[in-house]
């Protein structure tokens, strides 16, 4: 007699229960936690936070691939720092950490044996030791100088054996850490840019006005006695819609776009007689070339244009910036 398939034992409503019940026992995990936001973790705070070189995270297994996030998050919202495997420190890589440097130790057991062989180094050193254990009374727990209870009840694997549950609440404990961090070290949105220039959010934390305006020679500007036929060529030439107009001094007095030309026209304007003064917008608004590209973007939309004149303290036209550069720069 040919047995069932585990697919056809498999109900849709079992994968749906299995996978609620495993959410409901990490939340449960993670609730626990918050009671364990005390002193020693004011003080896990405090010691990296004074920390003159890099906080060092170490774990084995599991817990070195969380281990790997927290090391990560942290370098990136402001606390240098790096993960380095226990296994490859027994073996050399245990020089990359200095007499400088604070030490992160993670082990759910807090016995796993590539991690215990370290801590007499890491005493040696005479640096500080933060653990992350489940167990209070394990070689970890005891060696560090502060401890960061990450244990659990149990974990939501229904065998009680691969790291779920506890692999969340460490994870979490981490991101407790690194916010509590950010936070004292005043850490801002273009600090994290900086951390992230490659990305769409590092663009659009960064990039300026000025990065990406069109400037001197491709800056379109005609004095106020310009015949407007004379204006259009000068539009055409420099192919963005628009042409800044300057007063006596060099100053700006007026735009001229192609949105006002059609206007031109409607009003039955002789093109060929008329000079840019009589046809242009009068004192236009202007942005500062520090303005993020992002923001530029933000006031084209709103106003439902595609171009900005850019002008300094003393509205003396300096660039223009068209929403084609911003979509091209890749900030969205």
């Amino acid at each position: 007699m040919n047995q069932p398939s585990n697919t056809e034992i498999t109900s849709d409503q079992t994968f749906l229960n299995v996978g609620k019940r495993t959410i409901t026992m990490e939340m449960s995990a993670v609730n626990a936690l918050v009671d364990r936001i005390d002193e020693s973790f004011v003080k896990a705070c405090n010691i990296i936070l004074n920390c003159k070189g890099r906080t060092i995270v170490t774990g084995m297994g599991k817990s070195g691939h969380i281990g790997k996030k927290i090391a990560a998050t942290l370098a990136s919202t402001g606390t240098p720092s790096f993960f380095v495997h226990p296994g490859e420190a027994s073996h050399g890589d245990f020089g990359m950490i200095t007499n400088n440097d604070v030490v992160i130790a993670i082990s759910n057991s807090g016995s796993s044996a590539e991690v215990v062989t370290l801590l007499p180094l890491i005493k040696r050193l005479n640096i500080p030791l933060i653990s992350m254990a489940g167990k209070p009374d394990s070689p970890l727990a005891e060696q560090g100088d502060v401890h960061l209870d990450i244990s659990v009840e149990c974990e939501a694997c229904p065998l009680d054996l691969a790291p779920t549950s506890s692999t969340t609440v460490t994870l979490v404990m981490g991101d407790a850490l690194a916010v509590a961090l950010l936070e004292a070290r005043g850490f801002t949105a273009e600090d994290f840019a900086f951390s992230h220039p490659g990305g769409a959010l590092g663009r659009r934390l960064l990039l300026k006005v000025s990065d990406i305006m069109h400037a001197d020679q491709e800056l379109p500007a005609v004095p106020e006695e310009t015949p407007l036929t004379q204006t259009l060529v000068e539009m055409t030439q420099k192919g963005l819609g628009i042409t800044t107009v300057l007063d006596s001094n060099g100053k700006l007095s007026g735009v001229f776009t192609d949105g006002d030309l059609r206007r031109a026209i409607d009003n039955k304007i002789d093109i060929n007689k008329a000079l840019i003064k009589d046809v242009m917008s009068p004192n236009p608004s202007y942005i500062n070339e520090q303005m993020l590209a992002a923001e530029a973007l933000g006031l084209m939309e709103q106003r439902s244009i595609t171009a900005l004149i850019v002008a300094d303290d003393t509205q003396h036209p300096i660039g223009v910036i068209h929403m084609h550069d911003i979509l091209r720069s890749g900030i969205l």
